[in-house]
């Protein structure tokens, strides 16, 4: 049964696109006011290490802020906020961790990117503590170290699945030569394998330079006598700006190979293309971020980030497993609870060995936006499948 929660509905950069598109606007995020290093005073000491100096400090902020909303509406949580700042580099994250596990914290939660929670982790596993962190860089998940966040391989299982049931299984794949796109094309290939699809071809290209690559696999898209009835394009809008009109010159039709992707086409840059017209892509349901934005403005005066989402769920979860669970409140069997947990952003859990599943919507563009053609499920299916 899904544990419904009361309140929980790279080295100073960003991991992926994910990130930096959910980040962007850029917000003002301000510095809270008072004591900025203890948020309640309940006898669970949970540490929250982020990076509030540095690069990365207008995030960091914003998940701070996020944290303290999620404390105020928990339900007698019970809980100490330890908030380290991990100057956004992975020598502050080691100092934050060692500081906090001293100060008697029971969990970690942070950091934010992959250096910095390498750092932490490898601090905070041998205390058998566990770690919540919001990198989507997925290497750096281990038992013990969990990810709280957006993660393409997730994505690009949602948007094969709902391609394939919907009839199309013939894919072609034009890949940016990014670490971004080595990474899901890894897991493009799995999910197509696994859904008994096949893959037509594949091109990779020199990030925002797709016409060559375009050129070559123009006779399996485009035309009559086209061979894939699906194209997976897992660029930003940038690469995507240069990618549709080259599509569009090479003759694709976009109602003939539907064009799929990854959450980070959620953007109006991408929706106005041509090419992309039709086009489905997996991404949280927004109804979520919108109530919590409200709050988090009628509290702080500002909006929040995208991933601030994340620290709020990671708080109120907290607060939950500890009203629920006593002292086993954050085992390794207790977080990895295969229903999972109802979040802001959808039904999310952790595998035992660190990732995490999440429930997605799925979106076709339409006339200058995206709506939403396949819900978010409300409970995840079989760990593994």
């Amino acid at each position: 049964m899904l544990a419904v929660l009361s309140g929980l509905a790279a080295c100073g950069g960003v991991d992926s696109p994910v990130v930096a598109t959910r980040t962007a606007p850029p917000v003002e995020a301000p510095a809270p006011a008072g004591d900025a290093t203890v948020l309640g005073s309940g006898s669970v000491k949970v540490a929250l290490i982020l990076p509030l100096s540095g690069p990365g400090a207008a995030v960091g902020a914003s998940l701070r802020n996020a944290a303290e909303l999620a404390l105020q509406e928990s339900q007698s949580p019970d809980l100490t906020i330890l908030v380290k700042d991990d100057r956004s580099t992975p020598d502050g994250a080691r100092e934050a961790a060692a500081a906090a596990l001293a100060e008697g914290a029971e969990l970690v939660v942070g950091p934010l990117f992959a250096a910095t929670v390498q750092s932490a982790a490898t601090t905070v596993r041998p205390t058998g503590k566990p770690v919540i962190a919001f990198s989507t860089d997925a290497s750096v998940a281990a038992r013990g170290v969990y990810l709280l966040s957006f993660l393409p391989q997730t994505e690009v299982d949602r948007i094969i699945d709902e391609t394939t049931a919907s009839g199309r299984r013939s894919f072609a794949a034009l890949i940016p030569d990014t670490v971004y796109g080595r990474v899901v094309e890894a897991q493009f290939r799995e999910a197509v394998a696994r859904r008994s699809g096949r893959v037509v071809a594949i091109e990779r290209y020199p990030a925002g330079n797709p016409a060559a690559s375009i050129g070559r696999l123009a006779p399996l898209i485009a035309g009559p006598a086209a061979q894939a009835d699906a194209l997976f394009l897992p660029d930003t809008p940038e690469g995507l700006s240069a990618a549709g009109p080259a599509l569009t010159r090479a003759g694709f039709n976009p109602a003939r190979v539907r064009p799929v992707g990854t959450a980070v086409w959620n953007d109006p840059r991408v929706f106005a293309l041509p090419a992309f017209q039709g086009g489905w892509f997996a991404a949280a349901d927004p109804a979520g971020f919108t109530g919590f934005s409200q709050r988090y403005r009628a509290r702080f005066g500002s909006d929040p980030v995208r991933v601030a989402t994340l620290a709020f769920d990671a708080v109120s979860l907290a607060a939950a497993l500890n009203r629920q669970y006593g002292s086993q409140r954050f085992t390794d069997t207790t977080l990895t609870n295969p229903s999972g947990f109802a979040g802001i952003d959808g039904t999310f859990r952790f595998r035992p060995e660190g990732p995490s599943d999440r429930t997605l919507a799925v979106f076709e563009i339409r006339g200058g936006g995206a709506t939403i053609v396949s819900p978010a499920p409300r409970a995840l299916g079989p760990s593994g499948t």
